[in-house]
């Protein structure tokens, strides 16, 4: 996993100077070893001190490395550029965004981890610091920004620091994974077609605003409808109302308890999450004139799911 320096902040360098593992120092440039006073001066604040808590050690072979060059914080990053290819394919980098446990998050990561994606998850955003799926982020070297800022999270960072901060990680791709904040337009307008979320409905059935959990379940079950299951569909401005890229049909039992129907939806959830960020990181999506993405099969190109 590579490690980043992000924006200058005290609370980073002062996590450095004062971290257990005196290694991560040695990794900074020489013009980016900053004096007391000059990192009193900085202002902006993008990854926090308790994210490095479990940063896993610096690979001199594989680093980005953040030179401070003025009071602007002009950001510079030194990167190793040999990426692995497949298929002539550049591997791809993945942020992932969470409010709960994130179970899809960990079942993309599983899939990657057993090479059926070819993309890496370079950094998690949350909502809450101390959800489940930032202590796995944590416990699996993947560093952790806090957004927004709010009376809970004061320490979260404002949405255009969010998008300098992805940018410095060079993301190709956002997945959204159980997260319940609207993302903001300077993100969507930053990774136009690059931003994923997964829905536990047949969209446009049973979404919107205030669907999410267990809360579409019961609407479900409560509707009379035959059929469910998730929904994977690129993010706009709203809620829910995004280019649908894939769906999987669940059958809704008789009798079905909202917790029962919720379990057969993320079974297909996880399945269909990694299956689809496969085929971006491979390359498989494509657009129809009309504005409609596809997926590419992988067995024969000439083929869509």
């Amino acid at each position: 996993m590579e490690a980043l320096f992000s924006v200058c902040s005290n609370s980073l360098f002062s996590s450095l100077q004062n971290h257990k593992n005196k290694t991560l120092l040695p990794f900074l440039t020489s013009d980016s070893r900053l004096s007391s006073s000059q990192l009193k001066s900085q202002s902006r604040v993008s990854l926090k001190s308790h994210d490095f808590h479990d940063f896993p050690p610096l690979v001199a072979s594989r680093r980005r490395v953040l030179k401070c060059r003025s009071s602007n914080e002009q950001l510079e990053t030194s990167f190793d550029e040999s990426e692995s290819l497949k298929n002539g394919v550049r591997r791809k980098n993945l942020a992932v965004f969470v409010s709960g446990g994130g179970s899809n998050f960990r079942a993309v990561h599983q899939a990657i981890l057993s090479g059926d994606v070819h993309g890496r998850f370079v950094v998690l955003v949350t909502n809450k610091h101390d959800c489940g799926g930032a202590q796995y982020a944590r416990e699996n070297g993947i560093p952790v920004i806090i957004y927004p800022s709010t009376k809970k999270e004061p320490e979260g960072l404002s949405s255009n620091d969010l998008v300098a901060a992805l940018s410095t990680y060079k993301i190709d791709f956002i997945l959204l994974a159980g997260y319940l904040k609207l993302i903001p337009s300077e993100l969507i307008r930053a990774y136009p077609n690059s931003i994923l979320n997964i829905h536990p409905s047949l969209l446009p059935a049973f979404g919107g605003k205030g669907y999410y959990g267990t809360k579409v379940h019961k609407a479900v079950i409560a509707s009379g409808a035959r059929y469910s299951g998730p929904t994977i569909h690129f993010v706009d401005e709203n809620y829910d109302t995004g280019r649908i890229l894939a769906q999987r049909i669940v059958p809704v039992v008789v009798n079905d308890t909202a917790e029962e129907l919720a379990a057969r939806v993320l079974r297909q959830e996880h399945k269909m999450y990694a299956e689809v960020a496969a085929a971006i990181c491979e390359e498989r999506v494509i657009w129809r004139e009309d504005g409609v993405p596809i997926i590419r099969s992988k067995a024969d190109p000439e083929h869509y799911s």
